[in-house]
């Protein structure tokens, strides 16, 4: 039996997320065979966006030899001894918008963005242009990502709720939709 159970964290980040606003939309749990590496996925978005423009996705990856690693850890604690906080799983966090026909400029965005995130939730953002055909104008798409680091020891001993991360992710969520009238030409 798993030291650690991932599907009740899930649950519980689900939760969080509709504390904070958020619908949750669907989810996924993949298993490689081969190697037993799982990917749980989330699909939500605010509240206040149903029907778009902004959709967020949450994918945390759970590699088996980490897992192996920590109940081999917590195995060979004495009674009472907490586990060390040296054992983490990667957790991404994406925005998507639909292409922006009057896209933001992206080093301002970027700046915009670190203050909101801060150090708690570190963002990438990037943009791509596609042109359907060579004379038609460029459609650009922004991507925009954090990634943390899951504690699993705050996992088995009930701690890790991502408390900081979550009001973040719904702070960053409302900057996006308060402006994406403007990037989209609707405004």
């Amino acid at each position: 039996m798993a030291v650690v159970d991932i599907a009740t964290f899930i649950a519980d980040l689900k939760d969080h997320a509709v504390d904070h606003g958020f619908h949750v939309h669907d989810d996924r749990h993949f298993v490689e065979t081969y190697s037993m590496r799982q990917a749980w996925e989330v699909d939500l978005h605010p509240a206040a966006a149903c029907g778009g423009p902004l959709d967020v996705h949450i994918a945390l990856e759970v590699d088996p030899r980490v897992m192996l690693s920590f109940e081999d850890h917590v195995m060979e604690l004495p009674e009472g001894v907490e586990p060390t906080e040296d054992f983490k799983l990667p957790m991404v966090v994406s925005w998507s918008l639909p292409p922006l026909p009057d896209g933001p400029d992206l080093l301002l965005l970027a700046t915009d963005l670190a203050g909101i995130g801060g150090m708690e939730l570190p963002l990438d953002v990037s943009a791509i242009d596609a042109y359907a055909a060579v004379t038609d104008a460029p459609e650009r798409s922004i991507s925009i990502t954090a990634r943390v680091e899951v504690s699993i020891s705050g996992m088995f001993t009930g701690q890790e709720c991502l408390g900081g991360v979550m009001p973040k992710v719904a702070e960053i969520s409302e900057f996006l939709l308060d402006r994406a009238p403007a990037w989209l030409g609707d405004i």
